[in-house]
């Protein structure tokens, strides 16, 4: 196979973006590139007690019609175009969600602010010029997402702020799985393990650091993981969509989590994994429903936690990536499919907010409703794009009504998170 890399020295400590970046001499041909790795590293910032620091602050800074101007360019040009021939509105009174306009002439109180958030900046890119286009982020509204090269989708944000998002929800998930990283029975001598999605590449570092002996490696198509990582432990930009680059029978452990919305064939994924995963190796695959609901019908359908999902839904469906994964049971089909033995799951009804009387369940809940006001706008930012028909002032105005819900406590909102593992049979 190639050895397609980049050297990439900086990571996630690089603010500008890219700036270390380098070709090598020799041709440097397809998807995976390596990254380069320190000699030590820092340990990740324990988040226990962030929530209680939590801040408050509201920007009250009204956007610019210049500004506005900036979304309606960017929704034209910088997302895939919508599927359906309807008008915006239509299209979305057709399929549940509420028209962009609802929430705008939607009562607030008068002492909630509109969260004008400063996040949302002009339409200018911020990022560097570099010579490979894996690292050409797009742009929306001033936030990065990542490189329009290839087939690759990924809908969050892949900036600082929602880096930061995405390490407190990590740790969000370890509480909902009792500080544990994995749920599948592996043995402590393995030596080959991949982390598909790796983010920000906290869950990586923290199995490295519980597996010395093994080599670990993260893949993702952002560099955004930190430069100061365990010896043991690489990351590769690579899109998993494609075929893996790893040989055959070669890995003792495939993880995979919060890929819904990324994969248009979840076959082909679970095919791939087990191509590449040793007789006996295992799977594991973790992934959250984007629809928020409640057992006692406090999130109604119109509310603004009761609309999150169909936004996600409906914006996947015209990217042709699902964001119904665990309604569909597709973890499991796909691993069946792929010749996966003893198939185990775990399904958690995970909460959102400080609503729930048992003590852990609050703690997740406020985990996640801290995870989730980091950054609002780098999770929708770029479905509502897909969507069309929406301006800054009503993606903003929208957010100010799904924080007042959250931080309410009146609508008890909770969503499915789901975790399968299998293994591959030691006959294969």
């Amino acid at each position: 196979m190639h050895d397609r890399r980049l050297q990439y020295n900086e990571g996630r400590d690089n603010k500008a973006g890219c700036e270390s970046l380098r070709v090598p001499d020799h041709e440097t041909p397809a998807h995976v590139f390596r990254l380069s790795q320190p000699e030590s590293y820092a340990s990740f910032t324990d988040l226990q007690g962030t929530y209680n620091t939590m801040s408050d602050k509201n920007e009250t800074e009204q956007p610019s019609s210049a500004a506005q101007d900036a979304v309606e360019a960017s929704a034209s040009h910088e997302s895939p175009p919508p599927a359906a021939e309807a008008g915006p509105a239509e299209a979305s009174h057709s399929s549940g969600i509420l028209p962009p306009q609802h929430w705008q002439q939607a009562a607030i109180n008068a002492d909630e602010t509109i969260d004008a958030d400063s996040a949302l900046g002009d339409n200018n890119s911020s990022t560097a010029s570099i010579t490979s286009s894996i690292l050409k982020y797009r742009t929306i509204l001033g936030r990065t997402f990542h490189s329009e090269q290839g087939d690759a989708h990924y809908w969050g944000a892949n900036d600082e702020r929602q880096n930061e998002a995405m390490d407190i929800n990590h740790h969000c998930q370890t509480l909902r799985l009792d500080g544990k990283l994995f749920l599948a029975p592996l043995s402590n001598d393995i030596t080959n393990a991949v982390d598909i999605g790796t983010g920000t590449g906290v869950w990586a570092i923290d199995f490295a650091d519980d597996f010395p002996g093994c080599e670990v490696i993260g893949t993702d198509i952002s560099p955004i993981q930190p430069s100061w990582i365990p010896p043991n432990l690489q990351f590769q930009i690579d899109d998993c969509t494609k075929e893996w680059t790893f040989p055959e029978d070669s890995l003792d452990y495939v993880h995979i989590r919060f890929l819904t919305g990324c994969i248009a064939d979840w076959d082909a994924l679970m095919k791939e994994a087990y191509r590449c995963l040793k007789p006996g190796g295992y799977i594991e695959s973790m992934e959250p429903s984007a629809n928020i609901q409640s057992d006692d019908d406090t999130v109604e359908p119109d509310s603004a936690m009761g609309q999150w999902g169909k936004i996600f839904v409906e914006g996947g469906s015209k990217m042709g990536r699902t964001f119904t994964v665990v309604e569909d049971e597709l973890q499991n089909k796909a691993l069946r499919k792929a010749g996966f033995v003893d198939i185990k799951e775990q399904k958690h009804k995970s909460p959102i907010g400080s609503w729930p009387k048992d003590e852990k369940l609050r703690e997740i809940g406020q985990y996640a409703q801290l995870s989730m006001e980091q950054d609002f706008e780098g999770l929708i930012l770029f479905m509502t794009n897909v969507l069309g028909g929406w301006s800054r002032e009503e993606i903003q105005v929208y957010v100010a009504h799904l924080r007042r819900e959250i931080r309410s406590g009146k609508k008890h909102g909770w969503y499915w998170q789901k975790v399968v593992w299998a293994r591959k049979p030691d006959s294969a």
